[in-house]
């Protein structure tokens, strides 16, 4: 039998559910939910049961689950409540599986999971070479080489963070709406927040793409992906391409890997 899977990818700050079709791997629900560090598996079974209710799945439908996550005390829970809601033992995605690439960084435990499982999708949807820029509580760039392996990247501090920091820190600022200006020289105190904010992280980011590509060998697709990957997506010449899904998709493949190992 051909499993209907739960794909779910526990960040920092958010927690994405998918529901892959059993037929051809289409994509049949996305939920997000707050990365709650104290929900228990009775929460979170709370959260999910409606939501796939609301696609027609009952909860005996779902014959897989596969986890990535950052944040242990929820892989916890998350894994309780599949074991014992769902009846469905749940795979916790670590870099002791087989999962199809060569990591080549100093202690590739370190790695985190989702830095993994988004380069193993950008290299089977977009090819290689490739950056991946996941846009989280961390801004993280991962780099695929030409010959598929995932050789490390960068970490930033996430968009929210910079802005919460600034605002928290400087006493005459205030929060503002994350967007994009017209311009890179604010006219006002919003206008020169976005500039310096929303502006300036697409300048590090673009500076970030420019310094990694010129140490790879060949041109890399960029693909961006993440909360806030829509702010940026069309406004850089860099960015090739947007895929909000891009993690829960790379999990689908690892599913499918580890199956065909059986």
């Amino acid at each position: 039998m051909v499993d209907v899977l739960l794909a779910i990818d526990v960040g920092n700050t958010n927690t994405i559910f998918a529901v892959y079709d059993p037929g051809d791997g289409r994509r049949v629900l996305t939920a997000r939910a707050s990365s709650q560090r104290d929900r228990m598996p009775d929460e979170w079974y709370a959260i999910l049961a409606p939501v796939l209710a609301s696609a027609r799945i009952a909860p005996r439908d779902l014959t897989a689950v596969i986890i990535s996550s950052v944040v242990p005390s929820i892989t916890r829970w998350i894994t309780q409540m599949g074991t014992e809601r769902l009846r469905v033992a749940p795979v916790v995605v670590n870099i002791g599986l087989d999962l199809g690439i060569r990591v080549l960084i100093d202690n590739p435990a370190e790695a985190g999971t989702d830095r993994i499982v988004n380069a193993i999708a950008a290299r089977h949807k977009y090819g290689c070479p490739a950056i991946v820029v996941d846009l989280g509580t961390a801004t993280n760039f991962d780099v695929v080489t030409k010959e598929g392996d995932y050789a490390g990247g960068a970490i930033a501090p996430g968009l929210i963070i910079s802005f919460e920091a600034l605002a928290s820190r400087a006493a005459r600022l205030f929060a503002v709406e994350l967007k994009l200006p017209a311009h890179a020289i604010g006219t006002n105190t919003t206008t020169a927040i976005q500039s310096g904010v929303v502006m300036g992280y697409l300048a590090m980011i673009e500076g970030m793409l420019q310094r990694i590509s010129a140490e790879m060998d060949g041109t890399p697709v960029v693909v961006i992906t993440g909360g806030y990957a829509e702010l940026f997506a069309h406004h850089s010449q860099m960015i090739d391409v947007a895929d909000p899904d891009l993690t829960t998709d790379g999990l689908l493949l690892v599913h499918q890997r580890l199956v065909a190992q059986e």
